[in-house]
């Protein structure tokens, strides 16, 4: 797999589940296993932010 933001190879574990998260060892990009048609596949994960109670 390449990672969508440096173009740097991921290997996602063996024993890799659906919707687990993988960081991107190169830029720190964070990514959401999916399963696609040919295996998993690489979604953006969703970043949450701080909420201040505002």
């Amino acid at each position: 797999m390449k990672c969508k933001e440096c173009d740097a190879n991921i290997s996602p574990p063996k024993d890799s589940m659906e919707g687990e998260i993988i960081t991107c060892t190169d830029c720190g990009a964070s990514f959401e296993l999916v399963k696609g048609s040919t295996g998993f596949e690489l979604k953006p994960a969703q970043t949450v932010g701080e909420d201040w109670g505002q």
